[in-house]
């Protein structure tokens, strides 16, 4: 999501104590699809044990430092939104996670920050670990309704990107009952083409993203070693991002 739901990337960031990046290839990955599933029950297993101290998923990666700044409209509004990933990190269900600040402006006055928090374990699955979502209200940030932490008033983490996303795949995204958050993401493909201010890519990995909460979906394009470059709905109301540069 760009606070809306942008989510960003480079490499270095969540964790546990120990050191080291993702340990397993990714032939040998659990999939997404099994460890967060879209049907039935739902508890995903967190084991600090099994969480790295980088994100370095390759569709996926932060970097603390970076920046990604994308432009595009919501409605018939245009807006920014920079993302940064920081050197702050916070502890959730035992886990050490990176905080990746989001902001979204109009005409250049900020309306929406989310603070997101991320943790990638061994297999390299990107997992989401919940949000502080902030929102202007008479000119003053004030915590949104859809903020969440995993563990918290029964809110569960969800993975945000697979360690090898395979066409097909479909897997929970985040889980904040009842009824505050429910995303989910389909893998499409991973060999499209995809054409943003920042550059031309081929191939890309794209998304589909819904959530049964929501009469919308959205279609997003990640490329290998930079991360998200485009989102879009593609049905509901009128929203696109693109991402016109990228800060270190």
């Amino acid at each position: 999501m760009i606070a809306v739901g942008l989510l960003a990337v480079l490499a270095s960031g969540c964790g546990s104590s120990g050191g080291g990046s993702s340990s397993s290839t990714p032939a040998a990955s659990a999939s997404a699809s099994s460890l967060a599933p879209i049907h039935g029950a739902y508890s995903p297993s967190i084991d600090p044990a099994n969480f790295v101290a980088r994100v370095d998923n390759r569709y996926l990666p932060f970097r603390p430092g970076t920046g990604f700044h994308y432009r595009g409209i919501r409605g018939s509004t245009p807006q920014t939104d920079d993302e940064v990933v920081t050197d702050q990190t916070t502890r959730i269900l035992g886990v050490r996670c990176t905080v990746v600040r989001d902001t979204v402006s109009e005409r250049g006055r900020p309306v929406e920050r989310t603070f997101d928090w991320y943790a990638q374990d061994k297999q390299g699955n990107v997992w989401y670990m919940g949000e502080d979502a902030l929102e202007l209200r008479h000119g003053r940030f004030v915590k949104a309704s859809d903020s969440w932490e995993s563990g918290v008033d029964g809110a569960q983490p969800g993975i945000i990107m697979p360690g090898n996303p395979q066409p097909g795949d479909a897997y929970r995204q985040e889980d904040y009952p009842p009824g505050q958050a429910l995303d989910q993401a389909r893998v499409l493909g991973r060999g499209a083409s995809v054409t943003v201010p920042y550059g031309a890519f081929t191939p890309a990995l794209v998304t589909l993203e819904r959530s049964p909460l929501e009469p919308q979906t959205e279609k997003k394009y990640y490329v290998a070693g930079i991360g998200e470059v485009e989102e879009r709905v593609v049905k509901g109301h009128h929203e696109r991002f693109q991402l016109v540069s990228v800060t270190h």
